[in-house]
């Protein structure tokens, strides 16, 4: 059996030595690197060869990759670096790493063409000044065999380990056997559509109830789909941490009963979590763990291999003992492992570090996406970006020189943002040429002065300026339809009101389309993703994605389902639906005592209820959801719900409990769901409308109703988590009598509507169910 092995992860395996050194450096977007590329070949002459596809082996290695450039009539391959910035700068451990590619490359050119000799060449191009700087070393074919055969040496005993951990692993997984002596209703037909999605290189779009087991019956069943596909690496994707310890236990389940016992698993945290020493900077000046981090890198990840689980305790543990940075050592362990659980952003974000990884390595992935229905709005978020004209001031005043003629081009440009805002009919259509154009000279003129500062000593302010400036450009380069403009002012002491542009992404779904096609498999599951049209219109799903809605293994006598008539919680009603919903919790509690969660739209509503319910009910014990709750304070209003206790939580719908805890048993008895959960109507959601019912004929559907309901099931589903709970659920509005609304609700639920009096929109008459 052969190994494939790039060159660049060949070169960087065996060569790359020294400190981890991420001080500023200017580095070239993808796009603008491929664009230099382009710029120094154009210069060359006539029969001048690019991006030369090159292979070759050595034992059950094979390397293979793309030469930049070849001159014949020189014999010179080149190796084109872009970049910015003095080069005088450059760590010698990134300039060794470039001489090594390049003679990788160039034994397999002479190999490939009977050369006897080779000029090699560093080629770095400026792109600020466009200008090259070239570095040029003659080499023998013998000596450039001897230095691609020392290299593949190196990596060799490691490739073979690869190679027996893979054969092993695979056996493993094709003798995989589910970890429970059987399915729960459910879990098989939800496993099988993973396993067919992965077996016909489909994308599935999966919804199942809240409860049946949803993590270990995916994560099960693309780990037994990986020999027979091929596939390389399973990762698992999550909206919240309370996801990634759902699949991390259930990886853990599958090691721990001998069920898969090769399986490497390794959870992805963000880098604040993760960093050991945040006061200080990533480079062997200042951090101990980033001094010669590559020197000991390979011990380190060893190691982490050898424990086989590497969750982010673990892995700490491992970092520790090596002295390395752990949030660095995870980033090299996801070349390694065969299950990787992170955030939705590793895939699905514009510089998604699997998704980069993935297509750089020729990878072959499953990808499991948990409690999808929050992808939509992450998804906007990714590709949404903001710029404010007094965000910017403080590196405007900081700064001298260019770079502060190029920041007082800016000031002055957004003058043209807010003359197209006030000629325009409606939300601005396109940012004006002059703004973007004086965005573009200070970010160069940043970048120039950055590149050229003393290490350490670039300016906090310019650097954030710098890093909103590019983010914005960026999305401004790919602004269209699935985008609209959001001009706003601000007032400002003393000076004129600053203006802020923000580019507000609307349909996710061109962006995500690439990440959908790079993966063999990309199933997308929740408790909520009806209607499947939603999804695949608004993620840009491939058209062929298989959907599956797996029936509830739960009897309608488990849970109690009341629509509550006669109430309405629209926002003109709400300060008189406070005094009936109280007292509806207040009877419901005195009639089954018990733990209850109440939902509401908002904290102003939710602060409004509780008030009046405290006021009136002052014996029944209460806890809220407070705005900005950290780890700790979620932690503590969750363990108020304590097996026979009585009480009632208030809590916002589509928060922090509206979905993915588990309480079950009597921990929980009952939920009141005081809206629909209809997203507000405001100018950004009404131009999100026009433009959906443009696009897919379905605008008030797509923005309002789709999104409210599937909170409302996400909260009431933490009601019924087992067979055995039994619970109820008041549904409190009287538009929960509509029809079109009832069929978004489960199947399974039996609804019971009961009239209370209350304040109803246009008029108290109940309305015919």
């Amino acid at each position: 059996m052969q190994y494939s092995v790039s060159v660049r992860t060949l070169c960087e395996f065996t060569a790359k030595r020294g400190d981890l050194d991420l001080r500023f450096t200017p580095s070239p977007t993808a796009l603008e690197g491929m664009a230099g590329h382009q710029h120094v070949t154009g210069r060359r002459g006539a029969g001048y060869e690019t991006e030369i596809g090159l292979r070759g082996e050595f034992g059950p290695l094979v390397v293979r990759g793309r030469a930049d450039g070849y001159d014949p009539a020189l014999r010179r391959l080149e190796e084109i670096k872009t970049r910015r910035g003095d080069l005088s700068r450059q760590p010698a451990n990134h300039r060794a790493l470039h001489w090594a590619q390049a003679k990788i490359y160039g034994w397999l050119l002479c190999q490939a063409r009977g050369l006897a000799e080779l000029d090699l060449a560093l080629v770095y191009f400026d792109l600020g000044t466009q200008e090259e700087t070239t570095f040029v070393e003659t080499h023998s074919a013998q000596a450039l065999r001897a230095f691609f055969e020392a290299r593949c040496t190196e990596f060799l005993a490691w490739a073979e380990q690869e190679l027996a951990h893979r054969n092993g692993r695979d056996r493993a997984l094709a003798a995989l056997a589910f970890p429970h002596q059987a399915f729960r209703a459910g879990q098989r037909e939800l496993a099988e559509a993973v396993y067919r999605g992965a077996a016909g290189g489909r994308c599935v779009l999966a919804q199942a109830p809240t409860g049946i087991g949803k993590t270990i019956a995916t994560t099960f069943a693309m780990l037994k789909a990986a020999p027979s596909q091929g596939l390389d690496k399973v990762f698992y994707l999550t909206a919240k941490s309370t996801g990634r310890r759902m699949a991390l236990d259930a990886a853990a389940r599958l090691q721990e009963g001998g069920f898969a016992p090769r399986l490497r698993v390794l959870e992805l945290t963000a880098r604040d979590k993760a960093c050991e020493h945040p006061d200080k900077a990533c480079h062997g000046e200042s951090c101990p763990l980033a001094r010669g981090f590559y020197d000991r890198l390979p011990a380190a990840r060893a190691d982490g291999l050898a424990r086989g689980f590497m969750d982010a305790a673990a892995l700490r543990q491992v970092a520790r003992r090596h002295a390395v940075c752990p949030y660095y050592l995870a980033q090299e362990q996801a070349r390694w492992a065969d299950l990787v659980v992170g955030d939705y952003n590793y895939w699905f974000d514009g510089s998604a570090m699997l998704y980069t990884m993935t297509a750089g390595n020729e990878w072959r992935v499953g990808v499991l996406a948990d409690e999808a229905h929050n992808l939509v709005e992450r998804a906007r978020a990714m590709y949404s970006a903001s710029l404010g004209q007094a965000a910017l001031q403080p590196a405007r005043e900081s700064s001298a020189g260019d770079v502060r003629k190029a920041l007082d081009k800016v000031q002055r440009s957004w003058s043209s943002v807010r003359k197209a805002q006030a000629q325009g009919e409606g939300p601005l259509q396109a940012l004006p040429a002059p703004f973007v154009t004086a965005l573009r000279k200070a970010v160069a003129a940043i970048e120039t002065q950055l590149a050229q500062a003393a290490p350490g000593a670039a300016d906090t302010a310019l650097q954030q300026a710098y890093f909103d400036m590019l983010g914005f450009l960026r999305l401004a380069d790919s602004f269209g339809s699935h985008s609209v403009l959001e001009v706003t002012q601000e007032p400002v002491r003393g000076r004129r009101a600053a203006t802020t542009v923000r580019i507000q992404n609307l349909i996710p779904a061109p962006f995500l389309k690439p990440r959908f096609a790079a993966a063999r498999t990309v199933t997308l599951f929740s408790a909520t993703l009806n209607p499947p049209r939603y999804a695949m219109d608004m993620l840009g799903m491939p058209e062929n994605t298989a959907w599956t809605d797996v029936a509830s293994p739960f009897r309608p006598e488990q849970l109690q389902v009341r629509a509550v008539r006669g109430i309405s919680t629209r926002y003109p009603d709400r300060q008189g639906s406070a005094a009936p919903i109280a007292a509806l919790i207040a009877e419901q509690f005195a009639a089954q005592p018990g733990n209850y969660l109440a939902f509401f739209s908002s904290f102003d509503y939710l602060e409004l209820v509780v008030a009046e319910f405290r006021r009136s009910h002052p014996d029944i014990p209460t806890w809220t959801q407070v705005r900005g709750m950290n780890e700790g304070q979620r932690s503590d209003f969750i363990a108020r719900f304590v097996p026979g206790g009585a009480g009632v939580g208030f809590a916002v719908l589509g928060g922090s409990f509206g979905e993915g805890i588990d309480l079950r048993g009597d921990r929980l008895v009952g939920a009141f769901v005081a809206t629909l959960g209809l997203p507000q109507v405001n100018p950004r959601n009404e131009q999100l409308k026009a433009r959906l019912e443009a696009a897919f004929g379905a605008g008030y559907d797509y923005t309002y109703l789709y999104p409210g309901l599937q909170k409302v099931v996400q909260a009431a589903g933490r009601v019924i988590r087992t067979h055995e709970d039994r619970g109820i659920v008041y549904l409190i509005d009287d538009r929960f009598q509509r029809p079109a609304v009832r069929d978004l609700l489960p199947s399974w639920w039996q609804v019971t509507p009961v009239w209370r009096a209350g304040r109803s929109a246009g008029s108290c008459e109940p309305r015919a169910a």
